[in-house]
């Protein structure tokens, strides 16, 4: 499997979202992309085989999530000077343009840069317009005198009202996202915006900060923007003490009227199966009656002294037994049986065909003696249950205990339940 663990679901849709459609993308180059595809259910579960993690390294995010975008390219048929941005002269003129039929690269630069304060220097200048395949998108390296400072813009069209748009637009758990603010509101238009301000890596192993702004239009219209006080994401030292733009600043900017008209110009491909049907995902399992039965399988002598999770697939809770605080998170999803082989090959088989595998590993998020138990299984119609805890209450914190309150046999047994089989 690409890694030993789940990410948390804000990791999910701000992260991972957009490589599932970012191949060939150059992953020293910073951008950002809206949102991505923001998986697919088996995407996200191949990123995290137990649950959690920081913000930004996604999806993010997992969520609207950060895109590496290749460098240089600014593809994409042109809009007539008329008909897109190109004609405009300022953010006012971007944003009452007529419609255009399309948007090159250099259409979206050309708005991006229109909308940011003034005076400033550009440099590092990508894009991609709405005629390709992938998602367009916008990357730039803006120096307004206080240093350079990376920033990227994503946009596609999401379903309005679904959980994918709850998940985008909701701020992360502090559970597993460490962060200085976040707000999340609906606009008198019916759009829903987040505005996160935290940093590139969770630990803060370095000094990055990572802004980031969310919206969706109540028309399904999805703008990210992201920026950094470096002129990468990653990689790069620290030029400023924050990233240029105030909050306000990316309230503005994302909210400009031209990126919708950019998102209605994307083509429609609705995702199609093989014969042309199209494809219906599984039923997604109630993350409420995920973490309700993760409490009535705990073994005795454990209090519960937190809990949380998303909608649908994914549960935690903090445990204690009286040595310390133990994180224990759970995934839940149907229809997984086209990963059944990259699941660890030492994986045993059970009698009905079920396939178990335990691991013992180190954390993933560079906090001071961090370990993480799994055990992942695999019934035979592809539903697939991974239980995962640590030794700390949050993953992004050094270790509170020397091994996690459940042991590996725990979690197998938890993971094997019968009880998960009600669910479906």
């Amino acid at each position: 499997m690409p890694s030993d663990q789940y990410h948390d679901p804000f990791e999910d849709r701000l992260t991972a979202a957009l490589r599932d459609s970012g191949d060939g993308f150059d992953a020293d180059v910073a951008a950002l992309t809206a949102g991505g595809e923001v998986r697919g259910r088996r995407a996200r579960l191949l990123r995290r085989t137990a649950v959690l993690s920081g913000a930004a390294g996604i999806a993010l995010a997992g969520l609207g999530g950060v895109l590496l975008v290749p460098g240089g390219d600014s593809s994409g048929p042109r809009s007539t000077a008329a008909a897109g941005p190109a004609a405009s002269t300022g953010p006012a003129a971007s944003a009452s343009a007529p419609a255009a039929a399309s948007f090159s690269g250099d259409d979206l630069l050309r708005s991006l840069k229109d909308l940011l304060p003034a005076p400033g220097k550009f440099r590092g200048e990508s894009a991609r317009g709405t005629g390709g395949d992938l998602p367009p998108h916008a990357h730039l390296v803006y120096d307004d005198g206080g240093g350079a400072a990376a920033i990227g813009l994503g946009l596609r069209r999401v379903e309005p009202g679904s959980q994918e748009v709850r998940e985008l637009t909701r701020c992360p758990d502090r559970t597993f996202v460490d962060y200085d603010d976040c707000t999340s509101a609906r606009l008198p238009d019916g759009s829903l915006l987040m505005l996160f301000q935290g940093y590139e890596y969770p630990d803060r192993r370095e000094d990055t900060k990572w802004w980031n702004a969310e919206l969706v239009t109540a028309e399904g219209a999805h703008v990210s923007l992201s920026e950094w006080n470096a002129p990468a994401q990653k990689g790069a030292e620290v030029s400023r003490a924050e990233p240029p733009l105030s909050v306000e600043d990316l309230r503005k900017v994302v909210t400009a009227d031209v990126w919708r008209r950019v998102v209605d110009a994307i083509p429609e491909r609705p995702g199609r199966s093989a014969t042309g049907t199209p494809q219906a995902p599984p039923r997604a399992v109630p993350g409420g009656s995920i973490g309700a039965t993760l409490t009535e399988l705990l073994p005795d002598g454990l209090t519960v002294v937190g809990r949380g999770g998303q909608e649908s697939e994914y549960a935690y809770l903090v445990v204690d037994d009286g040595r310390g605080r133990s994180l224990v998170q759970i995934n839940v999803q149907p229809g997984m049986g086209d990963v059944a082989g990259q699941l660890h090959g030492d994986a045993e088989t059970l009698p009905d065909g079920t396939l178990v595998t335990t691991r013992k590993g180190p954390g993933e998020k560079g906090a001071e003696g961090v370990v993480m138990w799994t055990a992942d299984t695999m019934r035979p119609d592809g539903f697939r249950v991974v239980v995962t805890a640590f030794n700390t209450g949050a993953q992004h914190q050094d270790a509170t205990r020397d091994a996690p309150a459940l042991t590996v046999g725990q979690l197998r047994e938890i993971a094997l339940s019968p009880k998960w089989q009600a669910l479906r």
